[in-house]
């Protein structure tokens, strides 16, 4: 486990460097973030046009989690991964001075993009903090949402990062994440390379799999959908880029992965 929690370290503080060094060239424009089908057109022009450019650039999710957590003002949040902060500033500004965004993130680089990003966007009610997702560091019942783009199947301990995320919220609190999932059968020599775990395909879930986890960990009102499936072609030109044999594995994971949003709720005490 600390091997693939090294080589996830070492991708994504290469990207944050990148970004940094490049001042926000985005993935699709030639810039320093390869430009992956996964990640890309997730944001509208709007919330793009509210935040530093390298913010954009280093976003490595595959959802939109902000917009599906329906954040209310006064709300606290908590974001799992978060990168170069993106979903954390813009639930900061949608829960206003009254609530607060917490960013979790185990990567020194991407913690110091992220807080040049606050830095520069001018977001006051935001904290960043160091640490891993199966370990977060706050009180129980500390926060109102938890949210998280693309990073869950990044685990290897999956069952753990829900029961944390479980008991950080508060009662009535909401999960609302995307994550990549799997539908239907996927060979174990694929989910075992390293390299498609990293770019968030060998570590997803199943489906059903992912809901039972979610209720497992004390969830309710758990719901997984499906939103965009991936197809190889689509792919091509990235995976060749990762060093993948397109050819090779396009039998096994063509249409098998896709972005899905979910949902889940920790109930109140009867």
């Amino acid at each position: 486990m600390s091997d693939l929690k090294q080589l996830i370290q070492e991708k994504y503080g290469r990207a944050a460097i990148s970004v940094r060094e490049v001042r926000g060239g985005s993935c699709c424009s030639g810039g320093p973030v390869s430009c992956d089908p996964i990640t890309a057109d997730l944001y509208d022009d709007a919330e793009k046009g509210s935040l530093p450019a390298e913010a954009v650039a280093a976003s490595l999710g595959c959802g939109n989690p902000t917009a599906l957590a329906e954040l209310r003002p006064g709300e606290y949040v908590l974001d799992l991964g978060s990168g170069g902060g993106i979903d954390v500033l813009l639930s900061a500004r949608r829960v206003g001075p009254t609530g607060k965004a917490y960013g979790l993130d185990m990567t020194d680089e991407m913690l110091a993009l992220a807080r040049e990003n606050q830095r520069k966007s001018g977001v006051e009610n935001v904290e960043f903090l160091k640490g891993e997702i199966e370990h977060i560091p706050l009180p129980d019942a500390s926060v109102d949402v938890i949210i998280s783009n693309c990073v869950i199947n990044l685990s290897a301990d999956k069952d753990r990062v829900l029961r944390e995320a479980f008991r950080v919220l508060r009662p009535g609190g909401r999960l609302a994440v995307s994550d990549v999932v799997v539908r239907g059968a996927v060979p174990d020599e694929i989910r075992r390379n390293v390299e498609l775990w990293i770019g968030c395909v060998a570590g997803a879930l199943e489906e059903g799999e992912y809901a039972a986890k979610l209720s497992n960990a004390g969830f309710t009102g758990v719901s997984v959908e499906p939103w965009r499936v991936y197809r190889v072609e689509e792919a091509r030109a990235f995976l060749e880029g990762a060093g993948i044999d397109v050819d090779a594995v396009a039998p096994y994971v063509d249409g098998k992965f896709a972005s899905a949003f979910i949902r889940a709720v920790k109930p109140r005490p009867a």
